[in-house]
Formats: structure tokens, C-alpha cells, sequence
């Protein structure tokens, strides 16, 4: 009998498939996903397998892990949109700028939370409800603002894609960081010299408390952007 979680798909996407009916087993796929997350933030994404996910879950719930979710890339989409739902926070106050500011930000801290999912973004994200469940946050406060046709998708693409390339770019300066062993004020110390920048200066944009940090940068480029945006169709 072939399993359900086995059935491929050309579309090439584990949103674009029928989850498998339960198995006997309590072990549900969101409670998969959400261990696959504690073990991929522990981890990380070179050690993880499902290997390491069986071993994590124990003898008796391997069978239904298999069952219900087919591979290693499957169970990683799960995850990444499984993290992207702490970017769903309540509306925002002031105006559209504010709101969409409120919900950009909250889903930078989501994916800056859980690195690996910043690594994940350009292959295992934009098909997932919580995904989409952001976009559409986005879309209909700048629709409420007079944004249309064209001009709205392209805003929105802009916002996204600035959301996207910061995220996969503060997480690949985190990923050099973990592997070399070191906190982040000992590898700017050692690593600032190599890369002829100033050891102060490379900590500082490092540092997320600091106001040249990663957060600090993500919140004033975003406000470039939302400032640069009018709400007009494109000619």
C-alpha cells in the first residue's frame, strides 16, 4: 500500500498536495512541525534530517512521522510557515505606513528568531497559508490606502522582497558566526582585520541591540521604502 504522504505532486510543493488522513497515533503534523522547529533551533539546518526527527520523536511516533509527511523538504516548508505565524499579531494603530510597518516587522522578528528559516526563504516559502496570510495583511492596508492595479502588486513585491533579502542577508552573517564558534564581539575582533573594516564598527552592525544593528538597519530601510511609496496606479 503506498502512503499518502508519498503521493508526489508535480507542482512540487507540500501545500499543493491532500494531507494524509490520521493515522492511529495522537501524533498530529502540526505536533511534527512544531517539534521539527525546537530541533532545527537547536540544531540548526546542516545537522537536521529526519533521521535526527525520528531520533527526537522516539521509536513509537517514527511510523506516523513518515506517514505523515513524505520527505525532509516537505516537513522544512511546514516549518518555515509554521514560524511565520507569529507575524499574524493584531492590527496596527496610525496610519497605512504604520500598519503595514506593525506587520513587516513582526514577521523580521519571526524569522530572525529562528535563523534557519531566513536560510530557507528563497526555496520553502511563499506557498503556505501563514505566507499568505501576511501578503494579504499587507495587500488590503495598502489597498485601504488607494494602492491599485499594477502600482499595489508592485508595492507589495517591493515590501516583500525587502522583507525576503534582509532576512536571508542578517541570517548568513549569523550562520558565519555559529560556525566559527566564536560570539559575535570575538569574530568582529578577529574577523574585522581580514575584512579591513573597523572591529568596533563590525560589532556594532552585528549587535542586535545596537542602533547600526540588524533590527535597527531592517526598521529605518523599511521606513525608506514605505516613504518612497504613493498610493497611484502605474501609467
Amino acid at each position: 500500500m503506498t502512503r499518502e504522504a508519498d503521493q508526489k505532486t508535480v507542482l512540487g510543493s507540500v501545500w499543493l498536495r491532500d494531507e494524509p488522513e490520521p493515522t492511529r497515533t495522537r501524533l498530529s503534523r502540526g505536533d511534527i512541525v512544531r517539534t521539527a522547529i525546537k530541533v532545527l533551533d537547536r540544531v540548526g539546518l546542516d545537522t537536521f534530517s529526519m533521521r535526527v526527527m525520528a531520533a527526537e520523536l522516539g521509536t513509537a511516533a517514527t511510523s506516523a512521522l513518515y506517514w505523515r509527511i513524505a520527505n525532509k523538504n516537505d516537513l522544512l516548508e511546514l516549518a518555515v510557515d509554521e514560524v511565520l505565524a507569529d507575524a499574524l499579531v493584531p492590527e496596527g494603530v496610525g496610519d497605512w505606513r504604520d500598519q503595514v510597518t506593525v506587520v513587516v516587522e513582526a514577521a523580521y522578528h519571526a524569522l530572525w528568531m529562528h535563523p534557519w528559516a531566513s536560510q530557507l526563504l528563497p526555496s520553502h516559502a511563499g506557498l503556505g497559508p501563514n505566507y499568505q496570510a501576511v501578503t494579504d495583511r499587507v495587500q488590503a492596508i495598502l489597498k485601504s490606502a488607494g494602492f491599485k492595479g499594477a502600482y499595489l502588486d508592485s508595492a507589495v513585491s517591493a515590501i516583500f522582497h525587502y522583507l525576503v533579502g534582509s532576512a536571508v542577508t542578517d541570517s548568513a552573517w549569523a550562520a558565519v558566526i555559529r560556525r566559527s564558534g566564536m560570539d559575535e564581539f570575538r569574530w568582529a575582533r578577529e574577523a574585522g582585520g581580514a575584512l579591513g573594516v573597523d572591529a568596533a564598527s563590525l560589532a556594532s552592525y552585528l549587535n542586535r541591540e545596537s542602533l547600526a544593528g540588524p533590527e535597527a538597519r531592517f526598521s529605518s530601510g523599511l521606513r525608506v521604502i514605505l516613504i518612497g511609496l504613493r498610493p497611484r496606479q502605474l501609467s
